[in-house]
């Protein structure tokens, strides 16, 4: 019986043990716990863990230099046979819509700096050795016709009584004729513009009282090459926009040329004190 009771005894505090154990047993690892290195290898070497790269910032296109210009060979306000050839190059490649002139000026300036833009040049208005070079080959070499452009012959007229002693510019209105006179002959003829009616050209017995060969007008500031004054401002001289754009237009008075050739002999050969004389035939 003694021994029945000491089994009996012990079992129980067995038992009460065993629950006392279990219901101080941990609880369950939190979610956050890290895992074992076995897993961690596992996790690791998977495609879909793989951490996904912060995109850098793309970097900016350097921006290209801007071209830069030569040293000027030709441009505004200049003439001559380099301007011609220039002119009538630009024209082959439908650049230059005006008359071939042999004058640069706003139309030339114009046309160069668009053929510059186009090509990558520097945007200048003139004429280096990189916008020649690059015109030249993309041009031939122009006809004579294309650095003549000549002008339709002149109309005849009746000269006024006035013009046929001395040396006079004889300018007819009614034929926009200029005929150079010297002792009753007719030495030359031109084609000529007038002003417009609110700026006429005046009409009368005048002489040449200046001659300025690059003038530049101070009131409109626009070019007067081979000017010669008869009557205050009005001056006969070469107008590259008679040239450009016929009789699509008028002067401001005074008596425009556009046959740049027939200008400046005719510039030479006049005067101060030559006579001009300005009528209706």
């Amino acid at each position: 019986m003694v021994k029945r009771g000491m089994i009996a005894g012990a079992l129980a505090a067995l038992l009460a043990t065993t629950f006392a154990a279990c219901a101080t047993e941990p609880a369950a690892a939190p979610a956050t716990e890290t895992a074992s290195p076995a897993a961690s290898s596992s996790v690791s070497a998977s495609p879909s863990a793989t951490p996904t790269p912060i995109p850098s910032a793309k970097p900016k296109p350097e921006s290209k230099p801007s071209p830069t210009s030569g040293p000027r060979l030709f441009g505004k306000g200049d003439s001559g046979d380099d301007v011609r050839h220039l002119q009538a190059r630009l024209k082959q490649i439908g650049w230059f819509n005006a008359g071939v002139t042999g004058f640069y000026g706003d139309v030339t300036t114009e046309a160069v700096s668009g053929f510059q833009a186009k090509r990558g040049i520097a945007v200048t208005g003139f004429v280096d050795q990189t916008t020649l070079d690059r015109l030249h080959a993309m041009t031939r070499e122009p006809t004579e016709d294309e650095l003549t452009n000549a002008p339709p012959p002149v109309p005849e007229g009746e000269l006024d009584p006035r013009c046929l002693t001395g040396r006079v510019m004889c300018i007819d209105k009614s034929t926009s004729v200029l005929r150079w006179v010297v002792g009753g002959t007719v030495q030359m003829s031109l084609e000529v513009r007038f002003g417009s009616q609110e700026l006429p050209t005046r009409e009368g017995r005048f002489s040449v009282f200046a001659k300025s060969r690059d003038h530049v007008s101070s009131i409109y500031k626009t070019p007067m090459p081979f000017a010669m004054f008869f009557s205050g401002g009005q001056a006969v001289h070469y107008s590259p926009d008679f040239a450009a754009n016929g009789y699509n237009g008028a002067s401001h008075g005074c008596v425009n040329v556009r046959d740049y050739g027939a200008i400046t002999s005719l510039y030479d050969q006049v005067n101060i004190g030559d006579g001009v004389v300005v009528y209706w035939s």
